[in-house]
């Protein structure tokens, strides 16, 4: 549960990691197998294996959770009175990440036969009682939109705005003409499928997700028939006569409709009503191939922008990290070429006048206030950390494409609960290093398996409990929630206390030089806090554009795809919070004070702050149709787990180079 995005967990508990892993494994062995062994026609890392269907053949749609960006509270389909499919409801198996999403994927009514287009009669339900009329309404002001998926791909609308054309994923459930309060349902839907004609050949196909496949040329005739690469709606609201719709079944054809259709011949939701549901299916042949399906999901709009924004912002903060670091390198190395040049007598006189970090050279080492919390951040850090730059740069390669639902969740579960070995191996070992003993080992590591992951427990049961209350499906049931404790004790726990003995069997780090039993006193200086908030201004320049597209794909409802360019500003940010703190310890050690193990920490984990900053910016300035408490709340809530764990991953990089810088600058001055 610990990470999201942190948004809502998964299912099945003890079998589940073990599965994914197994999975990931095989299928990057493979992956590397194919690439070297032989030489191939096409390789294709999309997310899910390619589907062949015969003409004719029948393909049935699921429909996932109600959404809206208005609440951010997701729903079931079947909550509202929509048709159900005739041989009852089946829930899809889903995956840690759907379900962590509240995705509820289940079957639908709505059938297609490959290459045969037909108007199609579905069902009409109960005359509409006030509860009925009532929801259907509140969805409706709500925008909620239907999410129907056919063959892995979620279907697609178009609208016009200001002479452009918007594209969106899923239909509304309802919709409200401009100058009425009327509410009319979406209930004729127009579908578009567009199929390209397999007939094999030499191409290869691996797929990675959901399934591997492996297309060869001596089974290519088996797998011959129609891929299906396109899936479009036109919704519209179409009024018919109950009493002629209910003499017939289920799939019997019925008249085409052309949308849109005038107002009054539109089905308006009120009491007594009885609401007829149809559909119809367009088969369009297309010379788009299956490999290149999800491109016309993944071009957003402002995409150009969002490129230049980012190599922009790249090339500056290169260029000032640049020269921060080499004027700090000429600085340093000239005040200790000065220093080991002079005679004992010279170094004790300069020592007295001009070198105030030396002067420091008996407490640097001395150990900081509340080391225990110090070293319980530090390992969560590294762990935060070491899981994001693992996932980004699998998904950054294809391993974790949009078509993979969940799959970039899970990964980062998955890694997160892994890599508590190395968490509790660095938090104690810094431990064991501060304090020259191994003694009180276990209490670091059992804290460092619960520090991060509880804070998050806490702020999700209370999230949870929210949602709950309103019946929505991104809640967990008691059994999963309990499920997802015993996967953190079980599990994660274990591997920190694990990778925590591993740590009182590692060398302790040496320190250079002695520290006083006395400590020196420190000059009194106004205004220390300040350069340390002002110092994680630098570091938010290097995301806060990134920041926006992130926020954007997930409260907006948005693929978001270019995890390359996440990648390398994931990379930069280290680099420039890594100088920031190193810059802003040597300055404090310059001033005579000592005490840096901390604010080298929060020199860099103070980006943190303006992340939730700018997150809360947005939810006043870009979010503004986000409606109620609740969605609030869990908006702040999540964007708080976030910041978090952004506070742990840099104020480690940051405290570990300034522990390092610290060490070298020290180890490499002569001290009788």
């Amino acid at each position: 549960m610990m990470l999201f995005f942190c948004f809502r967990l998964f299912g099945k508990v003890c079998p589940e990691p073990p599965i994914m892993v197994k999975g990931w494994v095989f299928s990057t062995l493979l992956v590397v197998f194919l690439v070297f062994a032989a030489p191939c026609g096409a390789f294709y890392l999309p997310g899910s294996y390619m589907h062949t269907y015969r003409q004719g053949e029948e393909i049935g749609a699921k429909v996932n959770s109600l959404t809206s960006i208005e609440t951010e509270l997701p729903f079931s389909y079947y909550s509202l009175p929509y048709c159900r499919p005739k041989d009852d409801i089946k829930k899809s198996a889903e995956n840690l990440g759907e379900l962590l999403m509240g995705d509820q994927i289940d079957n639908s009514p709505y059938r297609f036969r490959v290459n045969v287009n037909e108007s199609l009669y579905l069902c009409t339900t109960n005359p509409l009682d006030e509860a009925d009329v009532k929801l259907l309404k509140q969805r409706s002001r709500d925008l909620y939109q239907v999410n129907m998926i056919l063959d892995n791909l979620p279907v697609r609308r178009f609208t016009e705005q200001n002479g452009m054309t918007i594209q969106w994923t899923g239909y509304p459930v309802g919709y409200i003409p401009e100058g009425t309060n009327d509410v009319y349902i979406i209930n004729h839907l127009k579908f578009k499928v567009l199929v390209h004609k397999y007939e094999g050949g030499k191409v290869k196909v691996v797929g990675t997700g959901e399934g591997m496949e492996v297309i060869s040329e001596m089974d290519s005739d088996a797998n011959s028939g129609f891929e299906i690469v396109g899936f479009e709606v036109v919704p519209c609201s179409v009024k018919r006569d109950p009493k002629d719709m209910l003499k017939l079944k289920m799939y019997d054809k019925v008249n085409p409709v052309n949308c849109p259709v005038e107002l009054e011949k539109s089905q308006l939701i009120k009491e007594k009503e009885q609401i007829t549901f149809t559909y119809e299916v367009e088969f369009v042949n297309s010379d788009i191939r299956w490999p290149s399906r999800w491109d016309a999901y993944l071009k957003m709009e402002g995409s150009k922008i969002h490129w230049f924004s980012i190599m922009n912002s790249l090339m500056v903060i290169l260029f000032l990290a640049g020269i921060v670091f080499v004027i700090f390198l000429r600085t340093v190395r000239r005040d200790l070429t000065r220093y080991e040049e002079l005679d004992k007598e010279a170094q004790a006189q300069m020592n007295e006048e001009l070198s105030g970090w030396k002067l420091v050279v008996g407490d640097v080492f001395r150990e900081p206030t509340s080391s225990k919390l110090l070293c319980v951040m530090i390992g969560d850090g590294v762990q935060i950390l070491g899981m994001a730059i693992v996932t980004i740069f699998f998904a950054a390669f294809g391993f974790m494409s949009p078509a993979s639902r969940g799959m970039l969740l899970t990964g980062m579960i998955v890694l997160y609960m892994l890599l508590g070995i190395v968490a509790g191996y660095a938090s104690v070992r810094l431990w064991r290093t501060l304090k020259g003993t191994s003694e009180g080992w276990r209490p670091v590591s059992w804290s460092t398996a619960c520090f991060f992951p509880g804070i998050v427990f806490i702020v999700l049961t209370v999230l949870n409990f929210m949602l709950w209350t309103r019946n929505s499906t991104g809640a967990l049931p008691i059994s999963l929630f309990f499920g997802l404790l015993s996967l953190w004790f079980c599990v994660s726990m274990p591997l920190t206390l694990l990778g925590g003995f591993f740590g009182t069997r590692a060398e302790p780090i040496e320190f250079p030089v002695r520290t006083n039993q006395i400590p020196r006193e420190i000059p009194a200086k106004k205004y220390s806090w300040l350069f340390i908030l002002g110092a994680g201004t630098l570091p938010f320049g290097t995301l806060f554009i990134e920041l926006f597209f992130i926020l954007s794909s997930i409260w907006l409802g948005r693929f978001y795809y270019v995890f390359g360019f996440l990648l390398v500003v994931l990379l930069l940010l280290v680099v420039v919070c890594a100088e920031v703190s190193v810059v802003l310890t040597y300055m404090h050690l310059c001033a005579e004070d000592w005490r840096w193990w901390w604010k080298a920490f929060f020199a860099s984990g103070t980006v943190a702050l303006y992340v939730f900053l700018y997150s809360i910016n947005y939810l006043v300035f870009d979010l503004r149709s986000l409606s109620g408490p609740v969605s609030a709340m869990l908006y702040i809530g999540y964007s708080f787990i976030v910041s978090l764990a952004i506070m742990l991953a840099t104020g480690t990089v940051g405290f570990l180079t300034s522990f390092s810088f610290v060490h070298y600058l020290f180890s490499s001055v002569k001290i009788d």
